[in-house]
């Protein structure tokens, strides 16, 4: 019977939509299982074969839990905002929404095609108001917070308030970022401007300078991973660092929390490895170093204060507010110049950069407070300010970054650690050794030294112990238009938030997506986004008096933050009242099985668990942590084709003659190729851009053939396959079996079309088993033990496969199954009613249609999943090989619930093993249960 795909696969998209198949029931009488994908952001390129492979995989898993009678929640949405629909805005004119909501049309149009099981009626896009206006309810609870270290949680910044009403700042113990003092009768006497700016210093969102990525021609800050070689990711622009009035979370105070969180979590080593260096937790200790001629000190934090008599110049981060103070007038020229370089490398260039050292002298000198030597101090880029205290003793002798920067400087180098190496001529790290030239300290191990020095520190008054982390808070404004309003006003100069009635905040039209003329964000375009207090209503910017009408906020949320809490959404998209009932959220809980790109480890992953770690502590979640598995799915990589153009002319020679000939590979689009060869049509290649109109072509026995290279899928290298075509061509249960068949999940594999034709020959040879010809012919006869052994393999191969998530092998399964049943000519009711059931997770389309043809009215999606029945796995007999001096010579069946000595005894009175013997008794006779039976004559 033929297999028509394209009216199979349409008529059960079209039937899941009009039934709602895959909508999820709030019944919390059911157990659940919550699965999710990364959330996607909807580009203008649509879709190419490598976006689906995760969600081919995550789709398999929910169908399959809802065959094992689960309630399964695996919905879908968009990270709608973003730069690239801005920078088109830019371009065009054309409002970011429109753009947003042309892609997001396209994206639901392939994958719908695609045949997923989202729940499509929770569909969340953080662009929506709807929904926006939580993430800027989230925004005002985290600004109304401060984190307590005694409690180890976040609490109501009221609850602060009535502390330093009662008590001052005395005993607190709390994130901050200066440590303040004062009573409860200097608090109580402060103004109201003093007081709001007093808890900025605590609260979990605040409003500081920070020292940004600022992109001038993207006109906004940029996060350290959307910078790449000090240009923006986006548009290639060159990056500066400068300090800017900030909005910044407050994700430092849960770096321990953090930490530890990630142990209770199943996920991939790498991932939680690359948290757990980006949080860097480090302990050692706090020491103030006196400035020669200077009121000012210098603040450094160490973890190897045992190390502090080696300590022969400072290194001060070259943003340090100190670095102005203390330069002397001759060194000033130089200092700023290496200043104003530095400022055009990231953060993240700088600490990566471990090769190459420079820096320039401030003119000034610290005094070692122990040994009492002068300390030249130097600023270089590989000091950052924000981990630590943005300065460094540096110790040359014991640190190879210090060591190269002394012989560069020709600095002192003082060995302290004992050892029989040159420390002038490289540097000695170990903890294993003890210390020498070291006062008091001379003989001890690291552990002993490291406590009588800290002990030291502390007697002098000059530092203490403690414990560092490498992680800074989490910028939070954007200088764009299309992103969510921060939901705050200004009034004497003080942030206060909106009303959480006047939610959402949204975002007003502009007549141009840039910054003012003031060089205000583009928000300061609008007209009408001002905060009328005595009304609480937004009006026209034109009415601000600074009395009762007051500027609104003009920065917008970072990308980040709407996928921040989405998970959350889910669990409740429509009510208007809370981000989810407490009902509801208890009941999902944790993501049960999150599948996205391992490029997200230290952005997303880190802001939705700080964000869900600071609910639970306001308790309006119950979880602390939101994915408890995950999974990164590989990358399909794409197979270039590349045409080579001899220098200098307009000739394209064909591969295997380019050697003759000094040319240039150029990437060219793959759809040129003749079917799915690596002929090139060169009649289409002239037509494909205006200027190969003319080309003229080496020809290796008259085709042209390009060559091919694996690369990453991407526009810019042409080699991007669009699964409609796909579906089109093989179909998407063709396009879900072959994802899937190509490798393990968390592999990186080549994509190759070829391979299409195999996955949908076995799709004609399953369906074909249902028929007989051009007759559905299905039996409802008894089985033979030999077609349950086959379907109950089957069984036990998948259940196993889907819950290690071993995709690629149940393919292989399927196949041999289908191969097996087809040469029995089974066509029998219990074994491929099942078998339709098994295979659904995978290819659900043509296993509907099946299931309806064998009569069933209701969906294959909630048919429970065939049970394991070891019993049909059992053998009845088994054909023993009989083995003589090491050479087989005859085979024999027996039953397999003979013991080895019956075994031995029914192979000895065989008729062709006594012809072998011919009356000899053997020396030895060994029986392998179940395998070989050994005999030595």
């Amino acid at each position: 019977m033929f297999y028509d795909h394209q009216q199979i696969e349409k008529k059960w998209q079209k039937y899941w939509e009009d039934n709602q198949t895959y909508k999820t029931s709030d019944n919390t009488d059911k157990p659940k299982f919550y699965v999710l994908d990364m959330f996607p952001y909807p580009s203008g390129a649509g879709l190419h074969v490598g976006h689906p492979l995760g969600y081919i995989a995550s789709d398999i898993y929910a169908r399959y839990k809802r065959h094992q009678g689960f309630n399964v929640l695996h919905p879908v949405g968009y990270d709608s905002f973003g730069l690239p629909a801005e920078q088109y805005a830019i371009q065009t004119g054309q409002h970011p929404a429109i753009t947003t909501e042309q892609n997001i049309t396209r994206y639901e149009e392939q994958l719908r095609k695609i045949g997923f099981s989202f729940d499509w009626s929770r569909e969340v896009r953080t662009s929506d108001a709807s929904y926006y206006k939580w993430t800027q309810w989230i925004f005002i609870e985290l600004f109304h917070s401060w984190y307590n270290k005694d409690t180890d949680k976040a609490e109501p910044i009221s609850s602060l308030v009535k502390r330093f009403e009662e008590k001052g700042t005395e005993g607190l113990n709390a994130n901050q970022n200066d440590e303040l003092n004062f009573t409860a009768e200097e608090w109580k006497e402060a103004s109201e401007i003093d007081k709001e700016d007093i808890l900025l210093n605590y609260r979990l969102a605040y409003r500081a300078e920070t020292t940004v990525n600022w992109c001038p021609a993207l006109g906004t800050v940029l996060a350290n991973d959307e910078v790449k070689d000090g240009k923006s990711e986006r548009g290639g622009f060159p990056v500066f660092q400068k300090k800017m009035m900030q909005w910044s979370m407050r994700i430092s105070a849960y770096s321990e929390r953090l930490l530890q969180g990630l142990k209770t979590l199943d996920w991939p080593q790498p991932l939680k490895d690359s948290q757990e260096y980006w949080i860097g937790k480090s302990q050692g200790a706090q020491v103030r170093f006196n400035v020669e001629g200077h009121d000012e000190i210098v603040e450094v934090f160490t973890t190897r204060p045992d190390t502090i008599f080696g300590a022969t110049f400072m290194v001060l981060a070259p943003e340090n507010p100190l670095v102005e103070t203390i330069t002397t007038a001759e060194q000033k020229a130089e200092v700023d110049f290496y200043i104003e370089e530095t400022s055009k490398k990231t953060e993240r260039d700088r600490m990566a950069d471990v090769k190459n050292v420079s820096g320039a002298f401030t003119g000034s000198y610290a005094l070692n407070p122990f040994s009492g030597e002068r300390m030249p101090i130097y600023i270089s880029d590989y000091v950052l300010m924000g981990y630590g205290t943005g300065a460094v003793m540096a110790v040359p002798a014991h640190d190879e970054r210090d060591h190269r920067f002394a012989k560069k400087f020709n600095l002192e180098i003082k060995k302290v650690v004992e050892t029989d190496e040159d420390v002038q001529e490289a540097s000695f790290d170990s903890k294993d050794s003890v210390c020498v030239n070291s006062d008091f300290l001379n003989g001890l191990n690291y552990n002993d030294a490291k406590a009588l020095i800290i002990s030291a520190i502390e007697k002098k008054g000059i530092g203490h112990g403690t414990t560092n982390y490498r992680q800074r808070d989490a910028i939070f404004s954007r200088q764009r238009y299309w992103g969510e309003p921060v939901p705050i006003y200004y009034k004497n100069g003080m942030p206060y938030t909106l009303p959480t009635s006047a939610l959402p905040l949204e975002l007003p039209e502009v007549e141009k997506y840039l910054p003012t003329e003031d060089g205000d964000p583009p928000l300061g375009n609008a007209k009408t986004f001002a905060w009328d207090e005595a009304n609480q209503k937004v009006v026209d910017t034109n009415l601000i008096d600074e009395k009762t009408v007051f500027p609104l906020e003009l920065s917008t949320m970072p990308g980040w933050a709407g996928s921040s809490w989405y998970f959350l959404r889910y669990m409740d998209p429509k009510n208007d009242e809370v981000f989810a009932k407490k009902e509801l959220s208890d009941y999902w809980g944790q993501v049960d099985l999150y599948i996205g790109g391992s490029e997200h480890a230290t952005g997303h992953l880190l802001y939705s668990r700080f964000w869900n770690m600071f609910l639970k502590d306001r308790g309006y979640i119950n979880q602390d942590e939101p994915f408890q598995k995950l999974i990164n799915q590989g990358m399909i990589l794409g197979m270039s084709a590349f045409v080579y153009r001899v220098d200098g002319t307009n000739q394209y020679v064909s591969k295997n003659l380019a050697k003759d000939y000094t040319t240039q590979a150029i990437h060219v689009d793959v759809s040129l190729l003749k079917g799915t060869s690596d002929e090139l049509d060169t009649e289409a290649f002239k037509a494909w851009r205006p200027d190969y109109a003319d080309a003229e072509f080496i020809l290796e026995d008259g085709k042209y053939i390009t060559g091919r290279e694996v690369e990453k899928m991407s526009k810019s290298k042409y080699n991007v396959v669009n699964p409609d075509d796909i579906c089109e061509e093989y179909g998407a249960d063709g396009l879900r079996l072959y994802e899937m068949f190509l490798g393990p999940l968390e592999q990186s594999k080549p994509w190759n079309t070829q391979g299409l034709s195999g996955v949908y020959g076995f799709l004609k040879k399953f369906w074909n088993l249902y028929f007989d010809g051009d007759t559905f012919s299905v039996s409802d006869e008894e089985p033979t033990k030999a077609e349950y052994k086959v379907l109950h393999t089957l069984i036990k191969k998948v259940v196993y496969d889907i819950e290690n998530f071993s995709f690629n092998t149940s393919v292989s399964s399927f196949m041999i199954a289908v191969n097996e049943l087809q040469k029995i000519k089974c066509n029998k009711r219990n074994i491929l009613e099942p078998l339709a059931v098994i295979i659904s997770p995978y290819a659900p389309h043509i296993c509907e249609e099946l299931w309806s043809l064998l009569g069933h009215q209701d969906s294959i999606e909630f048919e429970k999943f065939p049970v394991l029945n070891e019993d049909y796995l059992v053998e009845d007999e088994i054909l023993y090989p009989v083995s003589v001096n090491g050479k087989m010579k005859f085979k024999i069946s027996l039953s397999a619930q003979l013991s080895p000595k019956e075994v031995e005894e029914v192979v000895l009175k065989d008729e062709k093993m006594m012809q072998i013997l011919e009356g000899k008794t053997p020396t030895k006779i060994i029986v392998v249960p179940h395998r070989i039976v050994n005999i030595v004559i």
